[in-house]
């Protein structure tokens, strides 16, 4: 079983960067489709961006295009890096795991069970 520690939040000004990492331990990141998500204040927790079979990457629309996911398979290490941050990104940020398995001839990824404990990303306007 995977478990995650995210780490890299803070404060920033609008239009400016931060990168989160999530440490994997216990398993490695190559038995499970990884990804982020995030909640803001009083809102449901929404997907940022997956990784999932083959490589296959989905974003957000509200973060195309500023938001990067990359993956560090040797350090079982995780990263998103955010650029041009808008105030409406304000959230908890959590790294999340579903464990891949195989079904009907085809590798699937199952429910994103697994989650650390978040860190926490402000922007102001």
């Amino acid at each position: 079983q995977v478990h995650l520690v995210e780490s890299g939040g803070g404060s920033v000004q609008a239009g400016g960067s931060l990168t989160l990492s999530c440490a994997a331990s216990g398993d490695t990141y190559s038995s499970y489709c990884v990804g982020w998500f995030r909640q803001a204040p009083g809102k449901e927790r929404e997907g940022v961006v997956r990784i999932e079979i083959g490589g296959t990457t989905t974003y957000a629309d509200a973060v195309k295009g500023r938001f990067t996911i990359s993956q560090d398979n040797t350090n079982n290490k995780l990263y998103l890096h955010m650029n041009s941050l808008k105030p409406e990104d304000t959230a908890m940020y959590y790294c999340v795991a579903a464990q891949k398995y195989y079904t009907y001839g085809l590798w699937r990824c199952g429910a994103y069970n697994y989650g650390g404990q978040g860190t926490q990303v402000t922007v102001s306007s």
